[in-house]
């Protein structure tokens, strides 16, 4: 069997057992509730066995190296003492029986003295290094070091051998009340970090409760509490909250429009039962009142319609399911039509459009029509006759500046800042019975952001107000 048959089966053989038992311990642990609190303490409980076991080490490791220390300060004492021809308090039965050395000369490698052959623990093997004798009911631990030293001319090396043994069986008999000590510490911390993070998960209860209380009657007053330390979970809290106050803004916006539609079609619908409930009256016999109800009636379905279509519009945008068919034209003979058109229906304004130029833009042809004749319609209705009414279309660099300007009544500032939102009409337009139903604006807004393009308005109260828009060039890449 080839190298690659053999891993081949191998792989189905993984699929066929470990991927079901795999599948079966997530579906179990999916199964499983387990508290955040509880994985935390699991976590805290996994980390202080593992780093234990290495505070252990660590300690056995440096209990050792202090007894080594101790050692060769001995060996050191020895050795100067030798050198300097005089006995050491070290060269004694006492600490000879964990110390033992061999003098040899250092040129010839002849021994001069050897005391490891009388040594109590002379049946261990002489290694160079740390070293276990093998025998498990000893378990004798030795390290070898060198140290060089002179008589007069003559140069020595001393082999010094440390016995560990019984530092070794002191630790271990240590060993077991540093685990229990250590294990001690384990559950104290573990009870005391499981009451710190119920604390410190407080918080948390406190935003499931305040969640669970929300509904739409209560969104504009019910907000998680942010009171205290700085944490992440206050940032989490900030974070809802924010979410909160555009839920609630989005949630009135859509009170008000769904109020707003509700009060504008309630009036073309009793205008035309006004007029239903007076042709059946007198509409069969009195042509006067025939001829005015159909008039009336008419009228009434066409602002109905156009509301119906621009609500329509505003709510695929709403939706995301809006869709514009957009290709490269000459907007200009789009323009030169909207003109010809504004000339026939508004008569009595003067119509100026002194720049006319070609540019390619990229966009909805219709839509752009239609965002264009809202901004001539608006200049036609704030207008009087006699009043001037501008249409340029410019090519500034490649991008398309259309500018719609009349020396009609004009806007105050607040005007200005609400004359998008949806269903706004000015006090002054109000007053003066001027039709419409405040959507226009706010669906040439959407389409002309739809080209990625910009609005600026001028406007002076009693003198005029003009709406440049401007559709920057596509960008090829």
């Amino acid at each position: 069997m080839s190298w690659d048959k053999f891993l081949e089966a191998i792989r189905k053989l993984s699929i066929k057992i470990i991927l079901p038992i795999r599948e079966r311990r997530l579906e179990w642990l999916g199964n499983l509730r387990l508290s955040i609190l509880f994985r935390i303490s699991m976590g805290y409980l996994k980390l202080l066995l593992t780093h234990g076991i290495l505070i252990i080490l660590g300690i056995f490791l440096i209990y050792m190296y202090a007894e080594k220390e101790d050692f060769g300060d001995m060996a050191d004492d020895i050795v100067f003492s030798i050198s300097e021809g005089r006995e050491s308090k070290y060269i004694n039965p006492y600490y000879m029986q964990d110390l033992s050395m061999v003098i040899e000369y250092k040129d010839t490698g002849e021994e001069v003295y050897n005391d490891i052959a009388y040594h109590p623990n002379s049946d261990k093997a002489f290694f160079h290094g740390i070293h276990f004798d093998g025998k498990s009911d000893n378990h004798i631990l030795v390290f070898n070091e060198d140290r060089d030293f002179s008589v007069g001319n003559i140069n020595y090396r001393a082999t010094f051998q440390y016995d560990f043994t019984k530092s070794y069986r002191r630790f271990l008999s240590m060993l077991w009340k540093l685990i229990i000590l250590y294990a001690a510490i384990v559950v104290i911390i573990i009870r005391k970090g499981r009451k710190s993070d119920e604390k410190l998960f407080e918080p948390i209860d406190i935003m499931s409760a305040t969640a669970n209380r929300l509904t739409a009657h209560n969104l504009h007053s019910e907000r998680l509490n942010v009171a205290g330390t700085q944490n992440e979970l206050k940032d989490l809290a900030n974070v809802i909250n924010e979410m909160l106050d555009r839920l609630e803004t989005s949630y009135e916006s859509q009170k008000q429009f769904v109020s707003d539609a509700s009060h504008e079609l309630r009036t073309p619908i009793a205008v035309i039962q006004g007029y239903a409930n007076m042709l059946d009256r007198w509409g069969s016999t009195n042509e006067e009142v025939l001829d005015e109800s159909i008039d009336a009636l008419q009228n009434e379905s066409r602002s109905m319609q156009d509301l119906v279509e621009k609500l329509l519009f505003l709510s695929r945008h709403d939706k995301k399911t809006l869709k514009l068919n957009k290709k490269s034209f000459n907007i200009k003979p789009m323009v030169e039509d909207m003109i010809r058109e504004t000339r026939l229906v508004a008569p009595d304004r003067i119509i100026n459009s002194t720049i006319i130029e070609d540019v390619t833009v990229y966009g909805d042809e219709q839509a752009l029509k239609q965002a264009t004749r809202i901004f001539i319609d608006n200049a036609i209705k704030y207008s009087k006759i006699g009043d001037e009414i501008t249409i340029l279309c410019e090519n500034h660099n490649g991008d398309c500046v259309i500018t719609i300007q009349d020396t009609g009544i004009g806007m105050k500032r607040y005007d200005v800042e609400h004359i998008f939102d949806r269903f706004y009409r000015s006090d002054n337009a109000r007053c003066r019975n001027i039709s419409g139903h405040g959507l226009g604006l706010s669906l040439a807004k959407l389409i002309i952001l739809a080209h990625t393009g910009k609005i600026k308005i001028r406007t002076q109260l009693t003198k005029g107000t003009s709406f440049i828009i401007t559709i920057p060039k596509r960008k090829f890449y």
